[in-house]
């Protein structure tokens, strides 16, 4: 298994953006943050950078349940969503997969919480046009 699941998209970066934000919302996510990384590094390192934004997505109840069953889990939340423009000019959106991720904490009680979160970004990922 890969620590991320993608996929390129035939629509604009704003689009795919819109469409990740919808897609998230059907399985349950929110956005908490959104980092602009090309906005980040112009203004930091005045380095031209490509569009790539990180958008931090949080199933409430399901990290209610992580965080009861791990109580630094936090450090791994939230759940990163990448919407990038490739050397190419095309758009990727890639999700991290939890089950990869949980992996390095070593708790089994969180694999059940894992796969749901898992299968739901994945779900979104596949959704996408």
């Amino acid at each position: 298994m890969s620590y991320h699941n993608s996929k390129k998209v035939d629509v604009s970066f704003d689009e795919a953006i819109l469409q990740v934000t919808e897609e998230l919302k059907k399985e349950g996510f929110g956005i908490l943050t959104e980092i602009d990384v090309k906005e980040t590094l112009k203004k930091k390192l005045d380095i031209d950078f490509r569009k790539y934004k990180i958008l931090g997505a949080c199933n409430p109840p399901l990290a209610y349940k992580a965080l009861s069953e791990e109580e630094n889990i936090g450090v791994m939340l939230p759940c990163n969503v990448i919407v990038q423009e490739t050397a190419d000019g095309s758009v990727r959106v890639s999700a991290i997969n939890p089950m990869e991720s949980m992996k390095a904490v070593g708790n089994p009680n969180l694999e059940e919480i894992a796969k749901t979160v898992s299968d739901k970004l994945a779900n979104v990922i596949n959704n996408l046009k």
